[in-house]
Formats: structure tokens, sequence, C-alpha cells
């Protein structure tokens, strides 16, 4: 391993006596786009390269995500989410346990979890990366009611019935968009799931919501605000993790309310 491009995080150690995960990261000095980030991993006397999303591989390290993205580079986005969904909850005198939540992108679990705690009532998630419900049984058994591993946007009959039975008011949405990973077909999707006066909570990078973005969600998120579609309650600008390179990384979260479905 070149010393040029991977140093070892600061404060971490290996899967020594501690038992703990060795983990590399690039130089501090190497600027990347997001979606190009990457850690190394000791494993099996061996170092392993591992690119940030393909989540596939990320997952099937026990404790490598928690590791990397929130130990080393701080991410907080969960918290933030779930802490202004209760904001709201509490301004409306919603209790939280009156929630039947969708988690869009669940990935191992970190939101369900946060749901959970905050004390819904029951909640289902779906990510298309089976690697990830496998994960979620893995680290954090119990937290969703059911978890499917599907697209929203290509459900068969009986997918669509089941999902539809569930009665969903509450959809969330954290760090997943804006990379390719969720498309808008598929966010609309989970939206129309949603019963009118359900609660919508998601999150994207700032640079999403530029003139300049080419995703297709700043046009999209303007027009369902504009029209009343989403009825907004918070708008948060706030730090969602760092970078490789140290340098922060802006998010900028939304909740509100469904007022109608998108056509």
């Amino acid at each position: 391993m070149s010393t040029g491009v991977a140093c070892i995080a600061e404060g971490e150690s290996s899967k020594n006596a501690n038992g703990e995960l060795l983990v590399a990261l690039p130089e501090p000095g190497l600027s990347m786009t997001q979606d190009a980030e990457w850690c190394v991993v000791h494993i099996d006397g061996k170092w392993r390269h591992i690119r940030f999303h393909d989540y596939d591989e990320l997952y099937s390290v026990p404790g490598l995500y928690e590791k990397v993205i929130y130990d080393i580079l701080r991410c907080d986005s969960p918290r933030v989410l779930r802490d202004l969904l209760e904001t709201e909850l509490s301004t409306s005198a919603t209790p939280a346990d009156e929630l039947r939540a969708l988690d869009l992108g669940a990935g191992n679990g970190l939101v369900g979890e946060e749901l959970a705690d905050l004390g819904a009532d029951f909640i289902v998630g779906v990510d298309i990366i089976e690697d990830a419900a496998e994960a979620t049984k893995r680290d954090r058994p119990g937290i969703y009611d059911n978890y499917h591993v599907v697209d929203l946007a290509n459900l068969n009959e009986g997918q669509q019935r089941e999902m539809a039975g569930y009665r969903f008011n509450t959809l969330t949405c954290v760090a997943a968009l804006g990379f390719g990973d969720i498309p808008a077909q598929t966010f609309i999707a989970a939206y129309n799931l949603i019963r009118s006066g359900g609660w919508i909570v998601f999150n994207i990078k700032e640079d999403f919501l530029t003139n300049g973005d080419d995703t297709g969600f700043a046009g999209f998120i303007r027009a369902i605000l504009d029209d009343g579609t989403l009825e907004l309650r918070q708008r948060r600008r706030y730090q969602h993790r760092l970078a490789t390179d140290h340098k922060p990384i802006h998010y900028v979260a939304f909740v509100g309310r469904k007022r109608r479905d998108i056509s």
C-alpha cells in the first residue's frame, strides 16, 4: 500500500487483540468526488480496496460502514433527520407511535434504528441491494417489521398490493438521492405509497439543488414544493459528514407533509 495514496486513519486500530478493524483512507490532500471516495480494509492478511458507493462490498464486512462513514467521517444525517421529524411531531401534537414508516434506501438499518428509538409503530425497509438486507439481519435484527429487496418503480401486482396494505403515513429517505442509487421515479413511487397528510422526510446533497444539477432532483423538488404537492415544514442545510480530504460535505434536509400524489 503506497503511503502516497493512503494512510491509516488516526486513532483506528486493526482487527488485532482488540478485535477492531484496520482501515486506511486516502491521503487528506487527495481530493475526489463523493461517489469516487474509497477506503482499504485489512482482511485475512490482505488489504481490500472498497469504494464507498459499492454498498454490497461495504456491507459485507461487519462494522465497516459504521466505522468509516460514522466513526471516522462523522456522518450525522440519521440523527439530524430524526430530530427534525421529532420537532414537527411535537409541534403538530402527533404521537410517534402513530408512525407507519417506509424507509427507502434502508441500507443496514441506521435510519430504521432512529425511527424505532423515536417510537414508530411500524417500520418497513426497502432497498435494491440484497447485501443491505443481510447486513440489517446481521447488525440490527428486529429493527424492521419487514424488509423488501425491490425496486418500487417496478413492482408486480402482488408486491403493489402488499405495499399498499402497509398503510404508510411516513416516508424516510436519508443519504440515498442524487447519485443514481434511487432515481426520481423510484422516489415518486415511494411518495405515492404514503397516505395524504403523511410525513415526508428526506435529504439530498446541496450540489443537487443547484441550477446546474443534472440528476433532475432540483427541478423535481422545486416543482412539488411550488405546486403544494408537498407542504414544507422544515428545510435545513447542515454538515452531512466529512469527505476523505477532511472537507465538510453539506446536505439539505426536508421535512414536509404530503398533500397529494405526484402524477
